[in-house]
C-alpha cells in the first residue's frame, strides 16, 4: 500500500471526500461499484450510500471482506485504507495468484461517518443490532444504574456528576465502567450502544450484499476495520467468530505470524474489548451458512478509555440536545473525531502497514 510519505493521499477529511476517492480508486482500477443508497442525507447534503466492489470473480471458492466504518466515525480510518488497497496492485495481484476473491465493503454505516457519529441514524450501534429479535433481548442492569450520570443535562458535566463518575470507577475500576457501558443495551433509545430493538437499515442492506456476493464461496474471511481501543496506532486482531476453539485456532494461525500483535477474543479475556452482543458478524452465519468462516476485526488504538467514554457521553448528548451552542457543538464534534481518527502521518503510515500485513495473511489462510 502507499508509504508514510503518501498517506495523505487515501485518507480524507470528509465522509463525501472519502467516497469520491473510493469510487475514483474502484474506477481506476476497472472495477464496477454497486451502491446501495441510504434513505437520509448527509451532513452536506451529500448522498449517502453502502458502496460495495467485487475485486476477482463472482464465482471464486475463496472470498475475502474487507469492511469500513461500522461505527460511522470509524470510516476515516477504515476509507484510507481501502483506497490504499484497491490502490496497491501487488497487493492485488497476490488476491489474484493466491484464488481469492475481494469483497470491499466501504461505509457501512454511511450517515454516522458523515454526521461524525459512532450510531447509525437511528441512533443504534450497528455492531450489538445483529439479533433474533423475535425473541427476548440482552439485559444490561449495570448500564441501566449508569444512565442518569452518563447524559446529564448540561454538557460538560457539572461537578457532582464529575465526582459520582470518579466514584463508580473507583469503587468498581475502569474496566467495569468500559464494560457496563460498552456491552450494548436496548432499554435507553437515546443512550449509549444502544442495539435498537428492530434490524437497522445497515444491518438489512449488509445482509443482502451477502446474499449477492457471498453465496458462492466456501471460505469466507473478513477483516472490519475499527478504531478506537487499545494504544494509540496499535492493530489488535479480536478474533470475530462464534465462541470457536477452530476458528480461533485458525484466525490465530493465519494472524498471528510475521510479528504481529497476537490475534485475542472476548471469550477468553484476552482482548481490550469487554464481552459483547449482538455483534454483526453473526450475518456470515446466516446469510453463508456453508461456509468456511474465519474473521478479525482490527482495532486501531487512539486515546485511553477514559477520554474515549467522554467524547462517546458529549456527541450522545449533543445528539440529544442539538440546540446546543454552535461553538459547543463544534467541539464536542472535534472531540469525537479526534477520539477515532489520529490525523497524523504517522498513525496512519502505522494503519496502512499493518492492514497490509493483515490482507495478506488472509489470503495466505485462505488459499493454504
Amino acid at each position: 500500500m502507499t508509504g508514510v510519505s503518501g498517506v495523505a493521499e487515501t485518507f480524507s477529511a470528509s465522509y463525501a471526500e472519502a467516497r469520491a476517492k473510493f469510487l475514483r480508486a474502484a474506477a481506476a482500477a476497472g472495477l464496477k461499484v454497486d451502491s446501495r443508497l441510504h434513505p437520509e442525507r448527509g451532513q452536506e447534503g451529500e448522498e449517502l450510500a453502502m458502496d460495495v466492489v467485487l475485486d476477482g470473480s463472482a464465482d471464486a471458492s475463496a472470498l475475502l471482506v474487507v469492511s469500513s466504518a461500522c461505527h460511522g466515525v470509524e470510516g476515516f480510518c477504515g476509507s484510507g485504507v481501502q483506497v490504499a488497497a484497491l490502490q496497491d496492485e501487488a497487493w492485488r495481484a497476490k488476491a489474484k495468484a493466491g484464488g481469492v476473491s475481494v469483497l470491499y465493503v466501504h461505509a457501512l454505516n454511511p450517515y454516522g461517518f458523515s454526521h461524525v457519529r459512532r450510531a447509525t441514524h437511528e441512533n443504534v450501534d450497528l455492531n450489538r443490532n445483529f439479533h433474533d429479535f423475535s425473541k427476548p433481548l440482552p439485559v444490561n442492569t449495570a448500564y441501566r444504574e449508569l444512565q442518569p450520570l452518563l447524559l446529564p443535562e448540561v454538557w460538560p458535566p457539572n461537578e457532582a456528576n464529575g465526582a459520582a463518575t470518579d466514584q463508580y470507577i473507583s469503587d468498581k475500576g475502569m474496566d467495569a465502567y468500559q464494560a457496563a457501558i460498552t456491552r450494548g443495551q436496548h432499554e435507553f433509545p437515546e443512550g449509549l450502544f444502544f442495539g435498537g430493538t428492530a434490524p437497522t437499515w445497515s444491518n438489512r442492506t449488509l445482509r443482502q450484499v451477502f446474499q449477492s456476493y457471498a453465496g458462492k464461496a466456501e471460505r469466507l474471511a473478513w477483516i472490519d476495520i475499527h478504531t478506537g481501543l487499545g494504544p494509540s496506532g496499535l492493530g489488535e486482531r479480536i478474533c470475530a467468530c462464534r465462541d470457536d476453539p477452530a476458528a480461533l485456532a485458525r484466525a490465530r494461525a493465519w494472524w498471528g505470524g510475521g510479528g504481529a500483535t497476537p490475534v485475542t477474543s472476548i471469550y477468553d479475556g484476552s482482548s481490550s474489548s469487554a464481552f459483547l452482543t449482538g455483534l454483526m458478524w453473526s450475518a456470515i452465519y446466516d446469510e453463508c451458512p456453508d461456509a468456511e468462516y474465519t474473521g478479525i476485526a482490527m482495532e486501531y488504538g487512539t486515546l485511553p478509555p477514559f477520554e474515549m467514554m467522554q467524547a462517546l457521553r458529549a456527541e450522545h448528548w449533543l445528539n440529544i440536545h442539538r440546540g446546543a451552542r454552535p461553538a459547543l457543538a463544534a467541539q464536542i464534534k472535534q472531540q469525537m473525531r479526534d477520539a477515532f481518527y489520529v490525523d497524523t502521518d504517522e498513525w496512519k503510515g502505522q494503519i496502512l502497514s499493518q492492514a497490509r500485513q493483515s490482507f495478506v495473511q488472509a489470503v495466505d489462510g485462505l488459499s493454504s
